[in-house]
């Protein structure tokens, strides 16, 4: 039975939504397709080596092949600035079908399975982040902020939402959505409109998976938490004091007469027991006046028994009714919210995908369109990992993530490659791991 997903499919998806993006050239040199264009700038951050393509180049004179063309499908390797100017004009949407096209195939391999929760919801986790700042460097598409020095500071950021599990360390990259500036808006965008956006865009096809939308306080907004309703969402959110005022003077009200509930546990952590104690309501309104929706409240504080330390304290509103059954299954899912920070933002920014670094800021598109690719490369890795076995023995056998991409680096420097399996089955054959077939 042939996989449902592998990276020779995904590759090839990638390929087919390259070949409908715009070419924008009016002279006669065309020597590069935009289609090689897309494929070299994700093989460089497939591979996180800045270098690759130029390495590639030095192969294919020196052994008239290359691992560009026999992994990455790239007929003749464009040069960064080629690069750069064929990519500048094409939207970062045109490729979001490759996001929806893996998130089908893990769909259908029952993989996404895993990731359900309770009520047997997806978790879906949205956080803001910036890739690129500068006083110098801008184009339309930037942030601006002016800055007391009198200069400005230029910036783009990004949605990032991520399928998430409480379970699992692997986080599924869905479509990114921008904060840019909008047509005919006098005010900047922020992390609130660009998510509104984001569930026009994708809303429909992800609430018909019964899906949990999760996230900080931000997101905690009537307007918003009204949509989700509206568009058939669940969501629990972080819901802080300080900006929601009238629903903690309900909760003060109600527990000085006896109206909030509260629940104990025990919790051994492998080191140490801990108190959870958890404390809920349901039906408070989010906000003041007679049209406040009506939310179910509920809040954790985690302490250390032998000595009341506080360890961890945070608070969550959602449209879930809270009962104590329920009530820890509900926190534990709201706090898997930080696995956008943790497993997605931070593993872009440190781990070898350098989210930060300014690849190519361009005129028009450059800098979000590099975005998503770096944002494809990570998911495709995710994906290898979750489908492909002899990819994820790999990993496994070299547990650090740097030692895995210093050995892809140096093979594909050296060596050339029929294919991807090739590649495989060489670092198999090389580390004497063998598959569990048992």
């Amino acid at each position: 039975m042939k996989k449902i997903l592998n990276y020779s499919k995904m590759l090839k998806k990638l390929e087919a939504v390259s070949e409908g993006l715009p070419d924008t050239r009016t002279g006669e040199n065309t020597q590069y397709e935009v289609r090689d264009a897309v494929s070299a700038g994700f093989s460089t951050f497939f591979t996180q080596a800045p270098s690759f393509l130029a390495q590639q180049r030095k192969m294919k004179q020196a052994k008239g092949k290359s691992n560009a063309e026999s992994l990455f499908g790239i007929g003749e390797i464009p040069s960064g600035n080629q690069i750069r100017n064929l990519l500048d004009p094409c939207e970062p949407r045109t490729l979001f079908p490759v996001f929806n096209y893996v998130f089908e195939g893990l769909e259908k391999s029952g993989e996404l399975d895993k990731y359900r929760s309770y009520k047997n919801c997806q978790l879906l986790s949205f956080d803001g982040t910036e890739y690129f700042s500068s006083q110098a460097i801008h184009c339309p598409n930037c942030s601006r902020k002016e800055l007391t020095n009198g200069a400005t500071q230029y910036t783009h950021q990004v949605i990032a939402p991520v399928v998430v599990n409480p379970k699992s360390k692997r986080v599924i990259s869905l479509p990114p959505e921008f904060i840019l500036p909008q047509d005919g808006h006098e005010k900047q965008d922020c992390e609130l409109e660009a998510m509104k956006r984001w569930l026009t865009q994708h809303g429909e096809f992800h609430a018909a998976r019964k899906s949990t939308i999760l996230g900080d306080d931000l997101f905690c907004h009537q307007p918003l938490c009204s949509l989700l309703l509206e568009l058939n969402f669940n969501f629990i959110l972080v819901c802080k004091p300080d900006s929601h005022k009238i629903l903690y003077e309900t909760i003060e009200f109600l527990e000085k007469n006896g109206a909030v509930r509260t629940l104990k546990l025990r919790n051994w952590n492998g080191r140490f027991t801990e108190i959870h104690t958890y404390r809920y309501v349901n039906d408070v309104p989010l906000r003041g006046g007679t049209d406040a929706l009506q939310v179910n409240w509920c809040e954790i504080t985690i302490t250390r028994e032998s000595n009341e330390k506080l360890i961890y304290r945070n608070s969550f509103a959602t449209h879930f009714e809270i009962t104590d059954s329920n009530v820890e299954a509900i926190v534990r899912d709201g706090r898997t919210r930080w696995k956008s920070e943790n497993e997605n933002h931070n593993v872009l920014k440190t781990k070898g995908y350098h989210l930060e670094h300014n690849f190519g800021h361009g005129k028009m598109f450059l800098a979000s369109f590099l975005l998503t690719l770096n944002l494809l490369a990570f998911l495709f890795h995710t994906t290898l990992e979750i489908v492909d076995t002899q990819y994820r023995c790999l990993r496994q056998a070299l547990a650090v993530r740097k030692t895995f991409f210093n050995d892809l680096r140096a093979l594909l420097r050296y060596m050339v490659f029929r294919d991807w399996q090739h590649l495989l089955d060489f670092m198999m054959e090389g580390l004497e791991l063998t598959l569990d077939t048992s």
